[in-house]
């Protein structure tokens, strides 16, 4: 207790087991004067009978030496005493009657210490509001059993070495590179041993397969002790000539993840360790995890989670700060969701960067998000690592045993900074004043075991010098220059699907239409209910006979062009997994992929996974009402493999605002920093229909502005050039106009060679209107995605008279073509659709303009000229034309919310910009 004396009480409580005892908000501990808690910490300043007694006599001699709460106390328990005394006999004096219900308090508190001593020491649990009464006795055993935690002398001594590797190796980075950033572990070196041991127990339990998600703190440590990757690999991220890898900007060392397969040297089994490369931001990382876990568990077939777990590292402020630390628990128990339990350690420095915890949280302990999923917490000292070890050891077999998450709390401090060069004597001077008196970890438990005779003074010395010979050496096969690739930093590789060099196999696309008969029977599936004595609702009825007549009339509207593509590619073995907020049914109510029937209870039928019989599954799942927690889950779950289709769906497009997180530090720039291919789709309602600002727009700029493709650069337009310029943008952007553009954009994704994210502006008004549907002339076997769509019409026919060209993507094109009808101008404008906007298809935008050579080129969007797609195709529309013909904006003005919350302002800006879309005069005498 002495060592963290100066350290705010309630943490120095956390540090000595007090936890054990009901949680005080912290404004009620300030001192050792301060009031008695619910139930009285023993094990404080030598003894809670010796401390309340000194504190009772010095009340005696004066009420104002203690704290308020006490003189109230012991006045009350004064009163008692002479209200106590028998009638007719002398009440006996204050004090003694006092003394002696204070002794009764002592004596009860005394046998609940001698029955619990467990928790007077260097642990403390919270698992009492755990309301299963197994559960809470399983942990009772593994705690309050005496003589549970006793550790042989080979296991101490392999502590011991794990201690070593830990400080030793932070001590080497220390001193090659005093003046680098490595965020090290300082202060929670029992970190390394504490993920040894949970993954030695795991491995002991079944688990082949342990996916880890952390921060930058310690993960270079982690990366060198628990994962093993080569400390030669490590070391030579420090080079200051190491250039970025050709595949992108690369990251910085703390930040990237790692993949590896060994032999478990506890277990003598074979285990697959994998850290995921994961942001600054805090705690972004955790659902990805849990989606990467979730895949792999899928493809093993482990439902149980018997063969498959995560690790989620968590600093102590960010556990309690970030709300996708929520989201991400409340994924934890649903059906399509859970990962059958995950261990979460908490590095508790009981600091931020400079904030203290009374100002970084409202709950007694950082920890307190887990209460929510009733998950136990285990409050530990750090600086006791067999207190660490027996408490990993038990979180460990807890989630082999419950499938449940638990957490392991290391109350421990930060030696340094936020970061090797931060001073945090600025701003808690007294704390670190304590921490430099701090002795290490290391040397205590050392000393210990030197002491008992486990070790001698020369074999601990003899395994430091091993260890530092080992970096030593590594350091120097550092210099190498054949080592410095960023893919020896994959965390999750696809076996097969690249060449051995990490190229694509190919840079062609085969054409992605189907046979006719395939196409017949998945409308005729689609159509119908597999399953017999099942009553479906009258209106579903409707709809699905409506599917049965486009079916045989060969026609497809949206819903059952998205159901053509999901199935066919399930017949190819592909899995198809489509996660989102309703999209069971569906939003607008057009999926309809789960089926309920009407009169049993929970009774439903998935008609997709009746197509075949040796069909890839299809998983349809309404998630819980998150995007932050969702998108990144799903975007895991496309890293564990290739060979899957996954989307993920918004309620509406803009609601991917509040994912912007992991769209912007994952999906956008994740093979840039981590040569991470990724497939994942994103599927965003977005059209001006009068909804307002919160529903209409999915915000087309913001990935648009986030693609990386030259608006300057004029490209070389080779006979690969479409699947080439595919392979070099970091996402590609789409806005279909047809069902049948959906349906090939959905099944390229997967025969492309590579894997890219797909983000789908996908209609609203679109998936019922009369036009808005395609042939399967334009899906059956040869056809492919078209880039851009051709005016096909009676301007065409013509293209010397068309004055006129214009072009648009997305909804837009059915407002166009019903205004040009109506004011009979058929001949005399065009209207092209560019059906991809990111990657720009420059080559098939120079054919349409120099189709029409005599017609002024107009831009038309819906979206305001600030938002949609202007800003970003202007600039290229003027790279292909060598700017010798300007492109025209039409479209909404300018404006602060992407649409209008009034019915009436929206039709009436609709009208004004398809009058200037047809006006043939309106750029009269106009320059640009």
């Amino acid at each position: 207790m002495s060592q963290l004396r100066l350290l705010p009480f309630r943490l120095r409580a956390q540090a000595t087991g007090l936890l054990a005892t009901r949680a005080v908000p912290e404004r009620n501990w300030r001192s050792r004067s301060s009031g008695p808690p619910a139930a009285f910490p023993s094990g404080l300043g030598g003894g809670s009978s010796s401390y309340m007694e000194a504190m009772y006599s010095a009340w005696l001699e004066n009420p104002q030496s203690v704290h308020k709460s006490w003189d109230s106390f012991f006045q009350k328990t004064s009163e008692e005493a002479s209200h106590a005394a028998p009638e007719g006999r002398p009440v006996p004096s204050q004090r003694t009657t006092t003394s002696k219900l204070v002794e009764d308090h002592l004596a009860v508190q005394s046998l609940i210490r001698a029955y619990q001593s467990t928790y007077c020491q260097h642990i403390g649990l919270e698992f009492m509001f755990i309301n299963d009464v197994e559960q809470c006795q399983w942990i009772r055993q593994k705690f309050e059993t005496p003589g549970v935690m006793q550790f042989s002398s080979e296991e101490k001594r392999t502590l011991l070495a794990r201690l070593v590797r830990s400080m030793r190796f932070e001590d080497f980075l220390a001193r090659k590179w005093s003046s680098e950033k490595r965020f090290g572990l300082e202060g929670c070196e029992v970190m390394i041993p504490a993920l040894k041991t949970i993954i030695d127990k795991s491995s002991e339990m079944g688990i082949e397969n342990v996916i880890l998600g952390m921060p930058h703190r310690g993960r270079l440590n982690v990366l060198a002790n628990v994962i093993r990757k080569d400390l030669e690999q490590i070391f030579c991220q420090f080079d200051p000539k190491l250039e970025a890898a050709d595949e992108g900007s690369g990251d910085v060392k703390y930040h990237l993840g790692m993949y590896h397969e060994r032999i478990n040297r506890v277990t003598n089994r074979n285990i697959t360790l994998s850290l995921v490369a994961n942001p600054s931001h805090l705690e972004a990382v955790d659902p990805v995890v849990q989606g990467k876990t979730k895949a792999e568990q899928f493809y093993r077939g482990d439902t149980q989670g018997r063969k498959v777990m995560s690790i989620l590292v968590h600093g102590d402020a960010a556990f309690a700060g970030q709300g996708v630390v929520y989201e991400t628990f409340h994924l934890s128990d649903l059906p399509s969701y859970t990962t059958n339990g995950t261990v979460h350690v908490v590095v508790n420095n009981q600091i931020g960067f400079t904030t203290d915890p009374r100002m970084a949280r409202s709950s007694p302990y950082p920890t307190d998000v887990a209460r929510v999923v009733n998950a136990p917490i285990f409050h530990v000292n750090a600086d006791d690592p067999e207190a660490v070890i027996y408490v990993c050891s038990v979180a460990a077999e807890w989630r082999n045993t419950f499938n449940k998450d638990v957490v392991v709390d290391l109350v421990c401090y930060r030696r340094r900074g936020h970061n090797e060069m931060d001073e945090p004597m600025f701003t808690q001077p007294l704390m670190y004043k304590q921490i430099h008196r701090q002795v290490p970890v290391l040397k205590k438990y050392a000393d210990k075991l030197i002491a008992e005779g486990t070790v001698t003074l020369q074999e601990f010395e003899e395994e430091i010098a091993k260890y530092d010979r080992i970096c030593e050496e590594a350091y120097g096969r550092s210099k190498d220059k054949k080592i410095l690739h960023i893919k020896h930093w994959l965390d999750s590789p696809w076996p097969g699907f690249f060449n051995m060099d990490g190229e694509p196999k190919s840079m062609t696309c085969p054409t992605t239409g189907i046979p006719e008969d395939m196409l017949t029977h998945i409308g005729t599936v689609a159509s119908s209910v597999p399953l017999e004595d099942f009553k479906i609702h009258t209106g579903l009825s409707r709809i699905l006979r409506s599917r049965a007549d486009m079916t045989r009339k060969r026609l497809v509207d949206w819903a059952l062009a998205e159901y053509m593509a999901f199935g066919s590619l399930l017949k190819e073995g592909i899995h198809v997994r489509l996660s989102g907020q309703d999209v069971e049914r569906g939003t607008f109510s057009h999926r309809h992929h789960v089926l309920h029937d009407q009169e049993v209870d929970r009774r439903t039928c998935v008609p997709m996974n009746h197509l075949w019989p040796d069909q890839a599954p299809y998983t349809v799942c309404n998630s819980s009402l998150s995007e932050y927690g969702v998108l990144g889950f799903e975007l895991g779950y496309a890293m564990a493999s290739p060979n899957a289709l996954v989307l993920w769906e918004a309620q509406f497009g803009d609601f991917h605002n509040t994912a912007q997180c992991i769209i912007d530090q994952f999906i956008s720039t994740g093979q840039a920093k981590w040569v991470r291919h990724n497939g994942i789709v994103l599927l965003l309602p977005h059209g001006m229909e009068g909804m307002g600002p919160e529903h209409s727009s999915a915000r087309p700029e913001r990935f648009l502005q986030m693609s990386n493709d030259d608006s300057d650069a004029y490209p070389v337009f080779t006979e690969d050039f479409e699947v080439s310029q595919l392979y070099d943008c970091n996402w590609i952007v789409v806005n279909c106009s047809t069902p049948a553009s959906y349906f090939h954009v959905l099944r390229r994704q997967i025969l492309l060679p590579f894997r890219k994210p797909l983000i789908i502006f996908t209609p609203k008004s679109l998936l019922r209107h009369p036009e808005a549907k395609s042939s399967f002339d334009q899906m059956v076997s040869g056809t492919s995605f078209q880039r851009v769509i051709p005016e096909d019409g009676k301007a065409a026919q013509a293209p010397g008279q068309v004055r006129r060209l214009i072009f648009c993507t997305g909804k837009v094109y059915y407002d166009l073509v019903k205004e040009r009808s109506s004011q009979g101008l058929d001949g005399q404008v065009a209207l092209t659709r560019l059906e991809q906007i990111s990657p720009f298809p420059f080559d098939l935008i120079r054919q349409e303009a120099e189709r029409f050579p005599g017609a002024e080129l107009v831009w038309c969007q819906e979206e305001h000229k600030n938002m949609g797609y202007y800003d970003y195709i202007s600039p290229r529309f003027m790279t292909i034309l060598g700017r010798t013909r300007p492109i025209w904006y039409v479209g909404r003005e300018p404006a602060a919310a992407p649409a209008t919350g009034n019915r009436n302002t929206h039709l009436v800006s609709l009208r004004k910009f398809l009058d200037t879309a047809f006006d043939l005069r309106a750029f009269e005498g106009k320059t640009f």
